[in-house]
């Protein structure tokens, strides 16, 4: 059994000169899938393109980040509703609420995320949880939608706000940040057990020490479970096994180990 990278932009421009040998090493760092989220529409062929072109590693997601709402966010929603019904997906997502960035588009936000989480209901998709300065306000949401399953991709909050989204039904998306210095995510892991966790990366962004401030990869899912290791006392072997488990139990995936 190997390591699965729950989110990676693998597809994004960041990786066009040396995707290959990005996913090489993922392979002999014995991480072998790597779910893809979606965006919106304007890098979606990118999505698709990798995909394709490593049928067996990656596996797309779709959806519309908060970041990326803008005017047109209603076209950009039948679009991905279009596509849904035509290509295979293992997620609604990364959708849910930024309000550090730009709060222009803050009602549209509220209205895209909510959106996205019924056409979730509908298909039985689970979601990829994007929040940023407002998991208050994505935790209230899901409160109203209590069929749903799925990830806060990149945990920030505190053991409250953690331990409410894994009674909502949630699991917790550990990354990088874990082994930062002045993390609260040890606390937050200690707190809900590797039971509730998935392990990401968030590539090319938040790579762990030592590679902190360089572009991140798959890769270095094993430095993120080490850390997660020595967090719960827990041998790295369960770390791998546990999270796994979660990751292809929640997004549907074909048991390959």
């Amino acid at each position: 059994m190997n390591f699965i990278d729950t989110h990676s932009h693998i597809y994004s421009q960041e990786f066009e000169e040396d995707r290959d040998e990005v996913i090489q090493r993922s392979l002999e760092a014995g991480v072998d899938r790597i779910i893809m989220p979606d965006v919106c529409s304007a890098e979606r062929h990118l999505l698709s393109e990798t995909a394709q072109k490593y049928p067996d590693i990656t596996y797309p997601m779709i959806g519309l980040h908060p970041t990326e709402v803008k005017d047109n966010y209603k076209k950009e929603l039948q679009e991905i509703e279009h596509l849904l019904g035509v290509n295979k997906y293992y997620g609604i997502g990364e959708c849910g609420l930024d309000l550090y960035w730009d709060k222009t588009y803050y009602k549209e936000q509220f209205a895209a995320f909510e959106h996205q989480l019924n056409l979730a209901n509908d298909t039985q998709l689970p979601v990829a949880i994007h929040s940023r300065e407002a998991i208050k306000e994505v935790l209230t949401i899901l409160r109203k939608y209590p069929y749903i399953k799925g990830i806060v991709h990149c945990f920030s909050g505190t053991v409250e706000d953690a331990r409410m989204a894994v009674e909502l039904g949630y699991y917790l998306g550990i990354g990088g940040v874990v082994t930062f210095k002045k993390s609260n995510l040890p606390e937050i892991v200690a707190a809900v057990g590797i039971s509730n966790i998935l392990l990401e990366t968030d590539a090319p962004y938040l790579a762990p020490v030592p590679h902190r401030g360089k572009r991140n990869e798959s890769a270095y899912i094993p430095l993120i479970a080490q850390k997660i290791a020595e967090i719960t006392g827990e041998d790295l072997q369960i770390i791998k096994e546990t999270t796994t488990k979660n990751a292809v139990k929640l997004f549907n995936l074909p048991d390959i180990n």
